[in-house]
């Protein structure tokens, strides 16, 4: 028997114990959204109910199942194979909850979602959920362990198929088949570039250097993304896999986990599970007696979003300020610490295990066009279902907000589409028209990015929305350039006085050119794109700017009111912002020895 066949064998037998070995298996949700909705005092009461009534029970801590607006969670499957989902559980209603699922055999209806695959009878049918848009729309490859398992038990992945993919890698295919297998894929980069993951990881795999980087970035300082985090938290191993077999399509040597500080539950969950997986013999020396050897690593930033840039992002773990660096060369040649550099989103990691177990014909053929596979979208704003949802790419914009995302709030009519992040776009109502392709969203004027959708409605101002928009972007930029460290403190000032009612039809003018200038002369992403926000709006809102420009009001009264980002229009230079938090570096493993 081969290392992983044992390794997994004691895997599966443990999982099949946990989830079919005749006790109840109860699954609560403690990623971000659910300890921000009271999950943790959920997660003590049913265990003391439980030891009160001597019931032997499993209970886990898993991530997040996508349902975000029905945080706290208690997930609950009898042996009997009913799967029974309970929605916005407190303290107080645990007990009925568990009484009547557990002791009495009589399911509570109060706070029932509904049940997995068996609408049960008796008491009145319970809805069956894998026939709710909300999860029948769904196509889950990157998240179908979310909400599934505990992220801190490398059994659990391990026992629903994970790292199978690894082994496959490693004891049948040469390093170039599994790059292949990600060219034929189509993988596009889900960081927001879309750039071919494949024909980006040939300019590494090139490079015979004995050490080499595969960096992933998890900084998402998107307004409006959570996904990457929720990666982290709900599934981090399937991350880890990920970047090891990254590692070896390109015969790179280490791997580094680049996130934020200050969000302990991503981070803490992404150490757990480099750690079990160096137990396991999954990292380290000769994985899988392959003779292959790879090492991850976790590193912290202080609180940047042009960390996000990869260059800026190779400059943090090196301990020093985030500021984008010229090209060329590019990372692949000289990167971090001036050693050939991938770097990759986590969501686009996350791909590679299941490309590989399935081949990248399977992939391929979901999809549409260029864009094949799916797209993790995060929705948020005046929406009744706001959450985590991964989509096949080609579905409608207006599927995903009207039937997954269950409309607007209050019965509202949506106005706005805000996309991609601070420097992607807004689309109006037609927009729910549009296909979820990267190339067609980009046609329209904005762009998936990060996977971010925040919905407006009709009491919303588009001036008001850019301003916040432009005053994020203006607050983040480094400053290294002045094409964006000047641009950017202009057009605030420009959008301001566009909200305060003292502009003219020229300003507009003014920020057109502007933008341009900033387009063709700043060094990244950051500056190249700062204008979108104001050019989208103007495209599909001109009249909310001609009626503070001409009529001098807001039609909606949103930018008199006293609630504000906060905005200053002063260029902050090649200073730090005044609240700014210095860099707080700290790696894991091998690298702080």
């Amino acid at each position: 028997m081969s290392i992983f066949a044992e390794i997994e064998a004691e895997s599966k037998s443990i999982w099949k114990d946990i989830e079919n070995g005749g006790k109840p298996f109860i699954r609560i949700g403690t990623a971000m959204c659910g300890i921000a909705a009271g999950a943790n005092a959920v997660v003590n009461e049913v265990k003391n109910i439980l030891d009160e009534n001597d019931v032997d029970a499993t209970v886990s801590e898993v991530g997040c199942i996508g349902i975000c607006f029905a945080e706290p969670i208690l997930d609950i499957k009898i042996p009997d194979g009913t799967r029974l989902l309970y929605g916005n559980v407190s303290p107080e209603n645990v007990s009925s909850i568990l009484d009547g699922c557990l002791l009495q055999s009589d399911f509570p209806k109060s706070n029932l979602i509904g049940a997995f695959g068996k609408a049960t009878e008796g008491n009145g049918a319970i809805p069956d959920l894998l026939q709710d848009p909300i999860f029948k729309l769904q196509h889950k490859i990157v998240l179908r362990n979310a909400g599934e398992i505990d992220p801190c038990d490398i059994n659990q992945y391990i026992g629903r198929g994970g790292y199978s993919a690894l082994n496959k890698a490693l004891t049948r295919m040469e390093s170039g088949d599994v790059l292949q297998e990600v060219m034929d894929s189509g993988l596009r980069g889900r960081g927001g570039a879309f750039f071919a993951t494949g024909l980006k990881w040939s300019f590494l795999s090139k490079s015979n250097a004995k050490e080499k980087y595969i960096l992933c970035n998890c900084e998402e300082g998107d307004p409006g993304a959570f996904n990457d985090k929720g990666i982290l938290e709900s599934d981090p191993h399937t991350l880890i896999e990920g970047i090891i077999l990254a590692g070896y399509a390109t015969n790179s040597s280490d791997g580094i986990v680049f996130v934020r500080h200050g969000h302990d539950g991503p981070i803490n969950k992404i150490e757990t599970a480099i750690s079990q997986a160096y137990e396991k013999g999954l990292l380290g020396e000769n994985i899988l007696g392959s003779g292959f050897s790879f090492d991850i690593d976790v590193s912290l930033t202080g609180e940047s979003y042009v960390a996000g840039e990869e260059t800026a992002l190779m400059d943090a773990i090196e301990g020093k300020r985030s500021m984008p660096r010229s090209k060329p060369p590019f990372p692949a040649a000289f990167g971090v610490w001036g050693k050939p550099t991938n770097i990759n989103n986590v969501k686009t990691l996350s791909y590679i295990p299941s490309i590989i177990e399935n081949g990248g014909e399977w992939f391929k053929n979901i999809g549409v066009n260029k864009s094949t596979g799916t797209a993790i979208i995060c929705l948020s704003g005046k929406i009744n279902n706001p959450g985590l949802y991964e989509v096949p790419l080609g579905i409608s914009i207006g599927e995903v907000i009207n039937q997954i995302g269950g409309g607007v709030k209050g019965g509202n009519k949506i106005k706005l589409l805000q996309t991609g992040g601070p420097l992607g776009g807004v689309l109006g109502e037609a927009g729910l028209d549009i296909n979820i392709d990267f190339d067609e969203m980009a046609k329209a004027g904005a762009i998936l990015g990060s996977g971010g959708i925040i919905v407006a409605d009709e009491t919303t101002c588009a001036v008001d929305l850019t301003r916040v928009l432009v005053a994020f972007c203006q607050y983040e930029s480094c400053g290294k350039c002045f094409p964006c460290r000047l641009g950017m403190s202009q057009m605030l000032e420009t959008i301001n006085s566009i909200a305060e009612y003292k502009a003219s039809e020229q300003d507009l003018e003014k920020c057109r050119k502007i933008g341009g200038a900033m387009q063709a002369g700043s060094l990244c992403g950051h500056g190249q794109l700062g204008f979108n926000p104001i050019r989208s709006a103007l495209q599909y809102f001109k009249s909310d700017f001609d009626t503070h420009v001409f009529e001098k009001k807001c039609p909606t009264g949103g930018c008199e009111s006293e609630y504000h980002f906060p905005i200053s229009t002063k260029p902050y230079g090649s200073s730090n912002p005044p609240d700014s938090k210095p860099i707080n570096l700290s790696f894991t493993g091998k690298m702080n020895q």
